[in-house]
């Protein structure tokens, strides 16, 4: 008879294994070993070291930068395990790559987030498991179940905790106010928005704060912290509108071309991301790191064993 260990199976690409290693430590199990390398022209090999046969197989791949190479070492890997005879493909995916390019805003525009989803679809997945798509939208583009998990409870566990007084939510923009309200509600605090405009890409303007920050501790929540001129702009505009401390929470840290520089400028008390994608060590005194391994996980276990996976979506 089958066992769980040689059932369900976790094997990591290379751009995030220590993620990878943490799930398979929450799981009680080990992670297939594999060797996953570049030729000398750039190609991507992938040789499978042990029988993946009938197994139920999750492949940890974070599409982070470099996001082309790490999606094209995710269908490599999916592409093996496919013609290894696995019973059942598991993308795990953390932070998903091009999903803030998941409709036409100008003529002639690419939807390059559906792009990639038949990309992983057409690799052999039959699953995928993500935690906080930019847009949650992105779950219609595949043909295959998704599991989308978030990272809101692990921010909410975090500042019960914490046991802040006199706090308030802040969403930087209004595309965030849903996430952010259910942030609010699990906490028992109010809410606040930023109105912000974006002119073009990678560029915003701050133009007012809705809602009373004044003497409060604000808790200002995103999913993506890219080249963090949003979340820099907007804290400086909160203190500016009288906030007592400003904390930053985003499930993804990207930090992108001078993120490191602003957010060393910005008046953030503490700046608070999850590990879904691989950090360096940026300097930031301030900066902290929670897990989505728990999570990610738990999810896990629950659709090897067939069980519900909302009620993670607490």
């Amino acid at each position: 008879m089958s066992t769980y260990s040689d059932r369900l199976k976790i094997i990591t690409g290379n751009c995030h294994p220590k993620l990878a290693q943490d799930i398979c430590d929450y799981l009680g199990t080990s992670l297939v070993s594999a060797d996953i390398r570049r030729f000398e022209d750039g190609e991507i090999g992938v040789n499978i070291d042990e029988t993946v046969r009938g197994a139920d197989v999750y492949v940890v791949q974070p599409t982070s930068p470099p996001v082309n190479e790490n999606i094209m070492e995710l269908l490599v890997i999916v592409d093996a395990l496919r013609r290894a005879s696995a019973r059942r493909i598991t993308a795990v995916v953390p932070y998903y790559g091009y999903a803030r390019q998941d409709r036409k805003a100008q003529p002639r525009d690419p939807i390059t987030a559906k792009l990639v989803a038949n990309l992983i679809t057409t690799a052999g997945a039959r699953r995928l498991l993500a935690v906080d798509l930019h847009a949650p939208q992105i779950q219609g583009f595949f043909d295959i179940p998704v599991d989308h998990l978030y990272a809101v409870p692990i921010m909410v566990d975090y500042f019960k905790e914490k046991n802040l007084e006199n706090t308030i939510a802040v969403a930087p923009d209004v595309g965030a106010v849903k996430r952010v309200r259910a942030f609010a509600e699990s906490l028992d605090i109010p809410l606040a928005i930023v109105d912000k405009r974006r002119p073009r890409a990678n560029v915003a303007e701050v133009k007012n704060v809705i809602g009373d920050v004044k003497d409060k501790n604000v808790i200002l929540l995103d999913d993506i912290i890219d080249t963090a001129g949003t979340i820099t702009e907007a804290a400086k505009v909160l203190k500016d509108k009288g906030a007592r401390d400003v904390y930053v929470c985003a499930s993804h840290g990207l930090f992108s071309g001078p993120a490191i520089e602003r957010l060393k400028a910005a008046p953030i008390t503490e700046l608070i991301i999850t590990d879904s994608i691989p950090q360096k060590d940026h300097g930031l005194e301030n900066l902290k790191v929670l897990s989505v391994a728990p999570l990610l996980g738990e999810a896990i276990d629950r659709i090897f064993r067939d069980l519900s996976v909302s009620v993670l979506f607490r």
